[in-house]
């Protein structure tokens, strides 16, 4: 109970509700399994999962959009697992080599979350693109840069778009309702026309607006004095301009907390020692000594291997794992016979 009363003074207080009841899911779903080693190590487990930010593996996007935590702990783990996208043969580059499309970013997505949504991979591309060519190819730290924005702040860029439009037909932006529905049931408008005469809207206008807004939002907002300072230097601007700007705000993207500054971006030392751990019990594995000639593999270390844990996940995807598991093996059975 101690360790549960510690790890739920982590959890922010708003959300508070939304962790115990997730938990409470799981624990109700799973009961025969967790009735093996306990309640109490249950929610240890479960508490130390959200605290270190490996819950939201492998979990539906209601659950991964759920908290502002939630967000953050999703986009650190999209960084940490596909940052080599952005390598070279291991040697870091200011440039980055590899280069793959919104479809091929969006399939990345769903190997951490499967029913991530392909509309929020293609807005985060649209920041990058500036227009509609979704085939075109991006850089790992520009898409990613540009989904964090998307991504964290996916309510307020919402509402954005509509003071943004207000301005351009002339009306009053401060008419303009807030969202107060989950970032996939917004109501749906059209993408800002960025082909404007005037060029955009004029920026001291656009950021008083903002500010109104950030105050009465319920949702996550980025810094108002960081994007004041943004704005400063501009005196009209565009939708998806600004959205660029706020992907390459460093100082925005500090207070956010997620991603590494951009210069880092390639680096992250905890993780790599971890690898070499890895590499170095996978390399106890293989064979050693020449093989010899007639296929013996009396070589092969076969006790005492090393056991490599995996991080913490929901109990239920274990049980449709275990599931799928003895189906295979029964096909196997019947194949062979």
């Amino acid at each position: 109970l101690i360790s549960v009363s510690y790890c739920l003074l982590f959890a922010a207080q708003r959300h508070v509700l939304t962790y115990m009841e997730d938990a409470v899911s799981q624990l109700l779903e799973n009961r025969e399994d967790i009735s093996q080693y306990g309640i109490a190590r249950f929610f240890t487990e479960y508490f130390n999962s959200v605290r270190q930010g490996t819950h939201i593996l492998f979990r539906e996007f209601s659950f991964v959009q759920a908290t502002p935590h939630n967000r953050a702990s999703f986009l650190r783990t999209f960084w940490r697992c596909f940052r080599t996208v952005g390598k070279n043969g291991g040697k870091y580059f200011s440039i980055n080599c590899y280069l793959l499309t919104a479809q091929e970013y969006h399939c990345l997505l769903q190997l951490l979350c499967p029913d991530f949504p392909m509309e929020l991979t293609q807005k985060a591309a649209r920041i990058v693109l500036m227009d509609d060519a979704m085939d075109c190819l991006m850089s790992f730290s520009d898409f990613l840069f540009a989904f964090q924005i998307q991504f964290y702040y996916s309510e307020f860029l919402e509402s954005v778009a509509a003071i943004y439009q207000d301005l351009l037909a002339g009306k009053n932006p401060n008419t303009v309702i807030v969202p107060t529905s989950s970032s996939g049931q917004h109501r749906q408008r059209q993408p800002p026309n960025d082909c404007n005469p005037l060029d955009g809207v004029e920026a001291s206008l656009f950021y008083q607006c903002l500010e109104s807004l950030c105050d009465r939002s319920k949702y996550s907002c980025p810094p108002s004095t960081l994007v004041k300072e943004m704005l400063s230097s501009a005196q009209r601007l565009t939708f998806y301009g600004f959205l660029m700007a706020l992907a390459k705000d460093q100082g925005i993207n500090r207070a956010l907390g997620a991603l590494p500054d951009k210069g880092d971006l390639f680096l992250d030392p905890a993780m790599d020692q971890e690898l070499e751990k890895l590499v170095a019990q996978v390399s106890g594995l293989s064979v050693s000594g020449p093989s010899s000639s007639s296929g013996d593999t009396a070589n092969l270390p076969v006790h005492n291997s090393p056991r490599i844990n995996s991080p913490w996940k929901p109990l239920h995807h274990r049980r449709k794992t275990d599931a799928e598991s003895e189906g295979s093996n029964e096909e196997t059975d019947s194949s062979e016979n």
